[in-house]
């Protein structure tokens, strides 16, 4: 059968617009440009992408996709948590008084300087409001945790990335992008890679570093890293310029209830008590961090944990071909030689089965996938279907 033709017809004229449309459009126009307008930066901050925690058709996935603690929280953590409820009426202790002494206890520091959050990260953004803006850069590091960008987005800084050597934070590369507007930089040690650099890498970065600039030293997996020659960096506090910042959403398995801390300067202590909410940890938090730090029993079978089943992973993974890069963390970074493809074919082959794992392109790695060292049974569900996913060596 031929083709039907397909028979052309001018489009009709558009009738000429009135006064009264041309005015209303006018309207809308200005008020268009009349509605609030956010600060510049702000549209350029990427949403955040969290680690996925569920699969459409599968109830309890396995999830090693946030680097959360494989062997949950402190049962006393869980106690005071609990206990906590019969007191949600009340507001909480502005300044944490108590969770302050108990880490300051535990970790040898002065509790003045402490000062909490919802999460570290909430620290990580009153350091972006307090010391940058615009004008100002702040300088990460190019595999970093993707939130330092976002922190200096939102204060209207600019910021800088350094390149990294082999997953690794290059002292040197740092400095050399350091510019008169630099006002903060942040490092995280150990990084979202699992690398770490030792104390006396630090000591150079600091060194090199004028003393207006703000060197912050993100600790979040500090308590995983059992390496002689780390750590968290708080010697470097006394210099008036540096700031330590640590989370209780790793080692100490309170993820769900974003609690974090950093030691500083009184002087840098005093500005973010200034800048954060009034009772921005709430009573529940409190109570479960300060039995978390008293359960250091709890922490030392986590890092055993650790110990044990990290090296297992990263044994796997190297014999199916893999490149696992080195870590002192509860994760292992890999990357795939078939590059971003393979990564990606890994990636959905894991997630059809119910296994989470960690895409890595918000990081520049889209070679690469991150894998939380879970409980025994999980890790070996994973490996088992990854094997199957890459085949014979």
């Amino acid at each position: 059968m031929r083709p039907s033709l397909l028979l052309y017809s001018p489009p009709a004229q558009a009738p000429a617009k009135s006064k009264h449309m041309s005015a209303r459009t006018n309207h809308q126009q200005d008020a268009s440009a009349a509605l609030p307008q956010p600060r510049p930066g702000a549209l350029r901050i990427p949403p955040y992408v969290a680690g996925r925690s569920s699969v459409p058709g599968i109830a309890k996935p396995i999830k090693l996709s946030s680097n959360e603690s494989a062997l949950g929280s402190s049962p006393k953590a869980v106690a005071a948590y609990q206990e906590a409820a019969a007191n949600l009426h009340r507001y909480p202790d502005s300044g944490a008084t108590a969770l302050r002494a108990a880490i300051a206890a535990c970790h040898g520091v002065a509790a003045a300087n402490i000062v909490c959050g919802d999460g570290s990260d909430e620290i990580l953004h009153l350091l972006g409001l307090g010391y940058a803006g615009a004008g100002d850069e702040v300088l990460y590091t190019g595999h970093g945790f993707v939130v330092y960008p976002m922190v200096a987005h939102a204060v209207g800084a600019t910021p800088v990335a350094a390149p990294e050597r082999e997953c690794t934070v290059d002292v040197d590369a740092l400095l050399a992008k350091v510019t008169a507007r630099t006002k903060i930089v942040f490092v995280a040690n150990p990084n979202s890679t699992g690398t770490y650099i030792p104390t006396a890498d630090v000591a150079r970065l600091r060194a090199g570093l004028s003393a207006g600039v703000l060197l912050v030293l993100d600790a979040a997996y500090a308590e995983y890293v059992d390496a002689a020659d780390y750590t968290a960096g708080d010697q470097f506090v006394a210099a008036g310029n540096t700031v330590v910042t640590r989370t209780f959403s790793k080692a100490y398995g309170l993820a769900g209830l974003r609690l974090g801390w950093c030691n500083c300067p009184a002087a840098i202590a005093d500005v973010l008590n200034r800048l954060r909410a009034p009772f921005n940890v709430t009573v529940p938090a409190q109570a479960a961090g300060i039995a978390a730090v008293g359960d250091q029993d709890f922490l030392a079978t986590v890092r055993e944990h650790n110990s044990q089943w990290r090296p297992w992973l990263v044994q796997q993974l190297r014999g199916f071909g893999l490149h696992p890069f080195p870590s002192v963390t509860n994760f292992v970074l890999v990357r795939f030689p078939g590059g971003a493809a393979q990564a990606d074919g890994a990636n959905a082959f894991l997630t059809a089965r119910g296994i989470l794992v960690r895409d890595m392109k918000a990081y520049g790695l889209g070679e690469c996938l991150r894998i939380t060292v879970g409980r025994e049974d999980e890790l070996r569900a994973m490996v088992q279907s990854l094997g199957e996913f890459l085949g014979p060596a």
